[in-house]
């Protein structure tokens, strides 16, 4: 057990690495305790992995409102939305299987690969120096990826950051400090939800948090000191290895 822990702690660091650049994380770290925590249920795994995401997020989302402010109106407003629609989404999770909506992200996460690829200047410069812009449409942005992040997950950190550059003109740093907030807004319903079912292993949920958060740590570091050519690239790969997971799970799994 020593030696998977051991394991799962050096897979958190990696993915708090990847995840504070540009979301993801979970890609690295989900299957990763999938796999080595085989023998406890699909829920105690999950719930213990949103652990470890929240204290990586915290720390990424600390370091980059030092860059970025956000208002407190508007950091309650997304919080509070993405927070109740996380755990609507956790609790339908519970109920229902998640399969039938995994084609329909492929095809949008398709989408945004090529967009992405092919818009070379996107998420590059803000078209938002203000940051301002109609409450409902950052509001819709945390309902419905809130959710998705509940009921779903995998990817939904890089969602919000495309949301966020595509629909509000923000530039990838800009977005990475909203979707670091909301996603913390995410994991919280999440871990309530899982924690009142009792099914989070605290004992491996606490040593991946601390590598999780180191990673959080210097990920964000290195995307402020980078900036956005670089959190680009890493959001395409991001995006790939997005499709590769729910290409596993739709056509072979």
């Amino acid at each position: 057990m020593t030696v998977t822990i051991i394991l799962l702690c050096i897979i958190a660091f990696f993915a708090g690495l990847v995840d504070a650049i540009v979301g993801g994380g979970g890609l690295i770290q989900t299957p990763a305790g999938l796999i080595l925590l085989n023998n406890n249920s699909v829920a105690q795994v999950i719930g213990s992995l949103k652990i470890p995401s929240f204290t990586g997020t915290f720390f990424a989302a600390r370091t980059f409102l030092k860059k970025v402010k956000i208002p407190l109106a508007r950091l309650l407003l997304f919080t509070s939305i993405a927070f109740i629609a996380s755990f609507t989404g956790s609790l339908c999770l519970t109920k229902v299987s998640n399969q039938f909506m995994k084609p329909v992200i492929l095809v949008v996460l398709v989408i945004i690969a090529i967009y992405t690829f092919t818009k070379k200047d996107f998420g590059r410069e803000t078209n938002n120096e203000t940051l301002e812009f109609p409450w409902y449409k950052g509001a819709l942005i945390c309902l419905a990826l809130g959710f998705y992040d509940g009921f779903i997950g995998p990817g939904a950190g890089s969602l919000l950051v495309l949301a966020f550059i595509s629909w509000l003109g923000f530039d990838f740093i800009q977005a990475n400090a909203h979707a670091k907030v909301v996603n913390l807004a995410t994991n919280m319903g999440s871990i309530i939800l899982f924690g009142l079912k009792g099914a989070i292993l605290w004992h491996i949920a606490f040593p991946m948090a601390i590598c999780n958060a180191l990673g959080g740590i210097i990920g964000s570091r290195l995307a402020i000191m980078k900036g956005n050519g670089f959190i680009r690239t890493v959001f395409l790969v991001v995006i790939l290895g997005t499709l590769c997971r729910l290409g596993y799970d739709v056509f072979l799994h």
